[in-house]
């Protein structure tokens, strides 16, 4: 399994677009064979941090899912609320592999 870890750096002002975005990637990357585990976003006084995590049994399927990328529609209009809303800055993604208790 591996899991990427996606670092944003959002407008806290869009954050209600930032939803909308979150809310549709978590389906797609569920409809295409990932687990999403979450966003996580600001809780408490101000921030603009916020964190995806979601997996993919393998490095191959996660690749074959990023090959949607851009020509999918459904990529393309999730790709779109972020892009036309601005509600992200930047972002960063970095892989890694669970330890789960189950691994103990």
């Amino acid at each position: 399994m591996i899991t990427c870890v996606v670092e944003y750096v959002i407008d806290p002002a869009k954050i209600d677009a930032f939803e909308r975005f979150g809310r549709r990637w978590i389906e797609l990357v569920n409809r295409h064979g990932g687990t999403h585990h979450g966003y996580f976003l600001p809780a408490e006084g101000a921030s603009d941090k916020a964190l995806a995590l979601f997996s993919f049994p393998s490095l191959a399927a996660y690749e074959e899912y990023r090959g949607l990328f851009g020509t999918h529609p459904d990529f393309v209009e999730a790709d779109r609320i972020r892009d036309e809303s601005g509600c992200v800055l930047r972002y960063e993604r970095t892989f890694m592999r669970p330890l789960l208790p189950a691994d103990a």
